[in-house]
């Protein structure tokens, strides 16, 4: 039985894990760019799931969809694929393969048909699987967070505890990159619960790695505001090759970041900004503009504190876009004053911000380089 991979950009480093998870299993796949028989996977999201819609339902092949917009929206999408992956693919995907070989119509956990829905009921033991394989990609030390930020799918789909993959996993897997990058959620807390920073374990791990390029608290990850100190700083600037990093502070309104569950304030944003600059290191902080939660005085004033990190740093914003199996989801996202554009527009020429806060698609699509 072939079992084929859609080639989607946004899910390169899906592709990277799930292929190497079902190579566990003797399952190798191929990468297509159009379903072929007799098996086609894909992984989705909210924003280009409308554009392959038509794709899968005329399909002449078995379909298998994932990813973070089918397992929130399970069941839109069981109306024209044949399965639907809920949440963790790396145990759930090989095992519905194995299914679907056999002539078996009993679906494993996490799995649901046209007819049938079984929920999942576990999660996976990152040290059971590797990162990557042949085909690589970043490597992916943590799943998980503590915080339930309105906007975000991670604790939806990944659960609320923390959980890392083994350093000498990550150094094995590493071995044949010349250049690190990591995926998490927060780099900073890795080996910990996501709120009580375990800085040993970072310590360690970078150790590990000696003599290799790292990029820690940057593309493709970031870090959280209070996470940024002048221990972890210290560490970072020891151990690593980047003097860029990337945090979230989302907006300059401490009542719409409440109303978030951010878990921080503005002030800790503006701190976290001083100390990169005490260090030499340039931040790079993420911003959403027209949250259903602010007001035009509120989206004025992270305007303001976006200017007062241009100073120094680079903004990177976004309009809101509000995702399924979150919070906010269903939610409209408010329009973008006007002279909040342009001011945008201005420092967009003058490379002090990156984003997009017109169009979503660019999110997705587009990989801005000066992050790195």
């Amino acid at each position: 039985m072939k079992v084929n991979w859609r080639s989607i950009p946004w899910a390169k480093n899906s592709f990277a894990a799930l292929r190497a998870a079902c190579e566990l299993s003797d399952i190798t796949f191929n990468e297509v760019d159009s379903p072929e028989n007799d098996i086609t996977c894909y992984s989705l999201n909210s924003v280009n799931e409308p554009q392959f819609r038509k794709e899968i339902t005329n399909a002449e092949c078995i379909t298998i969809v994932g990813g973070p917009h089918p397992s929130a929206c399970w069941r839109e999408v069981r109306k024209y694929a044949d399965y639907v992956v809920i949440g963790e693919g790396e145990f759930t995907l090989p095992a519905l393969i194995a299914m679907i070989a056999s002539g078996s119509d009993a679906l494993p956990a996490g799995v649901v048909s046209k007819d049938q829905a079984v929920m999942p009921n576990h999660c996976v033991f990152l040290p059971s699987y590797p990162p990557f394989t042949k085909v690589r990609g970043y490597t992916e030390i943590t799943r998980g967070c503590p915080f339930g930020c309105g906007y975000c799918q991670t604790p939806h789909l990944f659960g609320n505890h923390m959980r890392h993959r083994r350093i000498d996993d990550i150094e094995r897997a590493t071995r044949v990159i010349p250049d690190i990058r990591f995926v998490t959620p927060n780099a900073l807390a890795y080996g910990s619960d996501g709120i009580h920073l375990r800085l040993d374990k970072v310590e360690k791990l970078f150790r590990a790695l000696a003599g290799r390029r790292i990029f820690f608290g940057t593309f493709p990850s970031e870090v959280r505001p209070e996470c940024i100190t002048d221990a972890s700083l210290d560490l970072i600037k020891t151990h690593c090759v980047n003097r860029k990093i990337h945090f979230g502070a989302q907006s300059g309104s401490n009542h719409v970041l409440q109303m978030l569950r951010r878990g921080h304030t503005a002030e800790d944003v503006m701190q976290a900004y001083d100390t990169c600059r005490e260090h030499g290191m340039t931040p790079v902080v993420d911003y959403i503009v027209g949250l259903p939660y602010e007001s035009d005085e509120e989206q004025r004033q992270s305007l303001l504190q976006m200017k007062e990190i241009t100073r120094g740093g680079i903004v990177h914003v976004h309009h809101f876009t509000p995702l399924p199996g979150t919070p906010l989801a269903g939610m409209p996202a408010r329009t973008v004053l006007p002279d909040v554009k342009r001011e945008l527009g201005r420092m967009a020429l003058s490379g002090k911000a990156t984003g997009s806060w017109i169009d979503a698609e660019a999110r997705y699509f587009k990989i801005d380089e000066d992050q790195l």
